[in-house]
């Protein structure tokens, strides 16, 4: 299989701790000189940077927040102090999205563009897209790092670049139709959005399109094979997936075509921890191994993080690959911060739509979990609306209930709600809706 990056992508790990050490030290050196942030944070914790020789030696330095950065911004003003270079010296400014709190914004120099750029390549190159693809794009090209990274990648592979953008179905079926359209990238919800929409409006089955792959990304789910598979059944192509950070690097890990899960495609680039959420405690990369993900730049001039907390909560797979990957591979199956805990079982919200997804086409898929207040633990049973396909159906219900307690372990109530009544998006979509004490 093709690679963009042998080099990076070909190589053991081990075999890149040598490189890798020196680049760590080298930004760590880089981030204490010009980030107030970290000079003062690392000195609060008692650390002395240049007492971390190696990789094992990062798990000395404290994490890093989310919140941190939004505070830092918010009080700093600009790009906050824990960036590292001046606004004179950014080409381009993104921004979080902001789904679980104030959006931040991330500064981009151009040595970085550079980075990123080579990063989705990588991504790209795993998931497929070749110099003769015409690429869909049908996401937002604003402040999402998902959108004019993506578009530099994709011109240097040498495909076509079509941006699309949100909130344009028709102009992206119209677009396809004139233009012989052969990948579509947008989020997982968008995917099935996009088939019910041609559906429903067009009169059109999604397979007329004629697309050979759809990429996924920005939301968990196109790793969760029942859901892959059923875009896949939609739209009569493959489907591969794209993981990263916004505040990291847009993406650093794909699928590729022996469907194993994410591999982690740039550890030249970013240095990766799992933890124990509750404890902090590093975790081995070994098969089976669950935890959050870590992040460290590696090579990074605006904004570099050190111990990064995404909250995203990983499966890690380390068996050998038939394309030749030789890094682990990661499953994404939610956040940290939206994991339920019914009875004290942690249940992902990705999970439940994993089992109802398996009731399609008696249901369509839709689905919100009603949670009251800000969690996590939620008292039982767990009030889960799911959308039906037809007619009511006084057993699926207790079918999908009964599928649950036996998956997840947790008792759930089930109400079922009319075709159409669970509200699509073209963007992000949350699987649950919180109602707070007014």
């Amino acid at each position: 299989m093709t690679m963009w990056a042998p080099h990076a992508e070909a190589t053991p790990w081990s075999h890149l701790d040598e490189q890798n050490t020196a680049a760590l030290i080298r930004q760590l050196s880089y981030v204490n000189e010009n980030s107030a942030f970290y000079r003062v944070k690392w000195q609060n914790a008692g650390i002395e940077v240049k007492s971390v020789r190696t990789l094992g030696d990062l798990r000395e330095l404290p994490f890093t927040e989310k919140d941190e950065l939004r505070f830092d911004q918010v009080t700093n003003g600009g790009l906050g102090s824990y960036a590292c270079a001046s606004l004179t010296e950014t080409i381009r400014i993104h921004s979080s999205s902001g789904t679980t709190g104030r959006p931040s914004f991330i500064g981009v120099t151009r040595e970085d563009a550079a980075i990123w750029t080579e990063s989705l390549s990588r991504v790209f190159t795993c998931m497929g897209v070749i110099e003769d693809d015409v690429f869909l794009h049908a996401t937002g090209l604003s402040f999402f790092v998902g959108g004019l990274p993506v578009k530099d990648a994709i011109e240097g592979i040498g495909a076509a670049f079509v941006p699309i953008g949100t909130g344009a179905s028709d102009r992206l079926v119209q677009a396809n139709d004139a233009l012989g359209g052969t990948v579509l990238f947008c989020t997982p919800s968008y995917a099935r959005y996009l088939a019910d929409y041609m559906q429903q409006r067009l009169g059109r089955d999604a397979r007329s399109l004629g697309l050979r792959r759809v990429l996924l990304g920005a939301e968990p789910g196109g790793g969760v094979p029942v859901i892959r598979e059923g875009i896949e059944a939609a739209f009569g192509c493959h489907v591969r997936e794209a993981y990263g950070n916004s505040d990291l690097l847009p993406a650093f890990a794909a699928t590729c075509d022996a469907q194993g899960g994410n591999h982690l495609l740039t550890p030249d680039l970013l240095y990766l921890e799992v933890i124990d959420p509750d404890s902090g405690e590093v975790l081995p990369w070994e098969t089976g191994v669950q935890g959050e993900l870590v992040g460290t730049s590696l090579r990074r001039w605006s904004a570099p993080l050190v111990r990064f907390r995404t909250r995203d909560h990983v499966v890690v797979n380390t068996q050998p690959c038939e394309c030749g990957r030789s890094g682990p591979r990661i499953l994404c199956v939610g956040r940290t911060d939206d994991m339920l805990i019914v009875s004290g079982v942690n249940v992902w919200p990705s999970a439940i739509a994993d089992v109802v997804e398996t009731f399609v086409p008696r249901v369509t898929g839709a689905l919100r979990i009603i949670v009251n207040g800000y969690g996590p633990a939620v008292p039982p049973p767990l009030h889960i609306r799911v959308e039906r396909s037809g007619d009511i159906d006084d057993q699926l219900g207790d079918e999908i209930a009964l599928a649950i307690r036996e998956r997840l372990r947790v008792k759930a109530a089930i109400e079922l709600v009319p075709l159409n009544s669970i509200p699509r998006s073209e963007m992000k979509t949350s699987l649950t809706d919180r109602i707070f004490p007014s």
